[in-house]
């Protein structure tokens, strides 16, 4: 992916860590990162929390928000995103992505993700928007590329 390099080199220009809270791309987004030689100044990590526990256990998502809302709303993006950013304190920006890739989706949730981005500011405040989006590929692999793809471009367009 060349979006990977485009983010590794734009990590560097602008010389912002990130972190990551990956669900349905189970880890592809760091995989990507981390085939990119240099990463390892900007890339702080990667939690792949692709169960409803893990986000509550791992990111402080609130687990009443999964039963109401499911997983797959911009309220969890929103909170693994800060969540990821509050447990690591070198990182300047996170990215969360949650989303249901298929098959056996619920009524209008096939494709549906949502990606957060939470940046700390210097004074210490944490700011996060979250933005929706219906992937246009069909099934599992192709979708992660797909939703893979949109952080990259997410972080670029945030950078």
């Amino acid at each position: 992916m060349t979006l990977a390099a485009d983010v590794v080199a734009r990590l560097a220009e602008t010389k912002c860590r990130v972190v990551f809270a990956e669900s349905c791309t189970c880890g592809m987004v760091a995989c990507e990162l981390g085939k990119i030689a240099g990463v390892s100044q900007w890339l702080c990590g990667s939690a792949v929390t692709y169960r409803d526990a893990t986000k509550t256990q791992w990111l402080d998502v609130d687990a009443d928000t999964i039963q109401t809302r499911t997983a797959v709303c911009d309220t969890v993006a929103h909170q693994m995103a800060t969540g990821a950013l509050g447990r690591t304190p070198e990182s300047d920006l996170a990215v969360a992505i949650t989303g249901h890739l298929g098959p056996d989706a619920p009524q209008g949730y096939d494709g549906l993700v949502f990606i957060g981005f939470a940046r700390r500011k210097h004074d210490g405040a944490v700011h996060c928007e979250v933005h929706s989006h219906t992937l246009k590929r069909r099934g599992r692999g192709p979708r992660q590329v797909e939703a893979t793809e949109l952080v990259f471009q997410t972080l670029l367009a945030s950078l």
